[in-house]
């Protein structure tokens, strides 16, 4: 947990409750882009998001700073997402960690830098979009908010092998979404 936010949890621990807005402020967009990937709709993600917020401020107090506030508040914000998409069906395959051993890692960054980077980030997205929720979560979460396994494993609840498997299965889509989405480049990556 940052110092930043030590002394704004501090704060509205002790009566401040406009120092919240800080943390909000900080955390908006990617609690948001968690319930957007779990929920995939806009209006339903923004209420999430609120929601989230307001359940964090509510159980503040039994926030022990063990993690980060973000893994905390994510945690928070991931399984109010998943509470809200009943219809969400997770399948997990375990894995022995032979098989983890030996999978090869697609180059999906060699792959993609034939382009400029807004071309990159427009068709990484794109493909993003694609993918199944939890996938695109997991994959954000390490990549874009620089999460660790453990991390990512206190927000979902999955375990480590999961978590290890399941992004790197979604890294091959990912590859593989990016391939028919981009077939005149795809040829040069082969």
């Amino acid at each position: 947990m940052t110092d930043k936010d030590q002394i704004i949890i501090a704060k509205v621990l002790s009566g401040n409750t406009n120092a919240y807005t800080y943390l909000v402020n900080d955390y908006k967009d990617f609690v948001f882009t968690i319930a957007f990937n779990i929920v995939k709709n806009r209006e339903d993600a923004e209420d999430i998001a609120q929601e989230s917020f307001v359940k964090a401020y509510k159980q503040l107090h039994t926030f022990k700073g063990d993690s980060k506030f973000s893994t905390w508040l994510y945690t928070i914000t991931f399984r109010t997402a998943i509470s809200a998409n009943r219809k969400l069906a997770i399948a997990i395959t375990e894995v022995d960690d032979y098989v983890l051993n030996n999978f090869e890692d697609d180059d999906l960054a060699s792959q993609i830098t034939v382009l400029n980077a807004e071309d990159q980030k427009y068709y990484i997205e794109k493909a993003m979009k694609k993918l199944p929720e939890l996938d695109a979560l997991v994959l954000t979460l390490y990549y874009l908010n620089e999460h660790t396994t453990e991390e990512i494993e206190k927000i979902t609840g999955f375990s480590k092998v999961n978590i290890k498997v399941r992004m790197h299965r979604a890294r091959k889509k990912l590859a593989d979404s990016l391939k028919e989405i981009l077939p005149k480049e795809a040829v040069l990556w082969r």
